[in-house]
């Protein structure tokens, strides 16, 4: 459930791919072949739901529809969010992601019937809505991100409690004017990187910042918004 296949996950993966194209009497497709190549033998590579999409033949690979210039970073997914959230909940509705999905497909020259797009919506919530409650999380609908681009991968290992997060808030939040601004933030992602050397690398700080601050109200990054990326779900 941390949005990649790694490890014995993808070994797995790739051998039940195998064993059903062989069963099928199928043969690999070129990408599914140069696919197995690259992870066949290795333990150490991840891969996502999108770079996935690109070797699995479908139909129709709406899921590649997505990936748009849009969403070609971290940063360009948290303003899409930004927008999309818009009564700053925490997460999209149906009716919010239905939006958003029309919206991706005009920018990709994409025209499509409504029912269509109905359909697109109930298969996005059913892929990515991991905890079945009918809307997506920050987290869940960052997995339309190629591995390497999802900051929010690496943040989930460092998440805090709530009241670990209300006090790192308090802490960081100098002036007291109840949101944390570039600066701030700026101090709190290199304590973080500091301690969390596993998991962050301070080299990718400057990115972090941006992609964070995407979130912000003009430079005005309150409690709620960072708590999407440093506050633990259940808190």
């Amino acid at each position: 459930g941390n949005g990649f296949m790694d490890g014995k996950e993808l070994q797995n993966f790739i051998q039940e791919l195998q064993q059903a194209r062989k069963k099928a009497g199928l043969d690999l497709t070129p990408e599914m072949k140069a696919f197995v190549d690259q992870y066949g033998k290795s333990t150490d590579g991840k891969i996502g739901i999108v770079e996935l999409a690109q070797v699995l033949p479908t139909e129709e690979n709406f899921l590649l529809f997505f990936r748009c210039q849009q969403l070609k970073s971290s940063e360009d997914f948290m303003q899409t969010w930004r927008k999309y959230d818009s009564d700053h909940s925490g997460f999209i509705d149906s009716e919010e992601l239905k939006s958003f999905l029309k919206d991706l497909l005009e920018k990709a020259n994409k025209q499509i019937e409504d029912s269509k797009l109905t359909e697109y919506t109930e298969i996005m919530l059913r892929m990515f809505d991991a905890n079945n409650d009918g809307k997506l999380e920050l987290t869940e609908l960052a997995r339309l991100l190629p591995v390497q681009e999802n900051f929010l991968i690496k943040f989930q290992g460092v998440k805090m409690c709530a009241k670990e997060f209300n006090n790192a808030f308090e802490m960081y939040d100098q002036d007291g004017n109840g949101y944390i601004d570039e600066n701030e933030l700026d101090a709190l992602l290199k304590d973080l990187c500091e301690k969390n050397k596993k998991e962050l690398d301070i080299t990718n700080l400057a990115t972090y910042k941006k992609s964070i601050m995407a979130l912000s109200d003009g430079g005005k990054l309150y409690r709620a918004e960072l708590a999407l990326i440093l506050c633990a779900e259940e808190n």
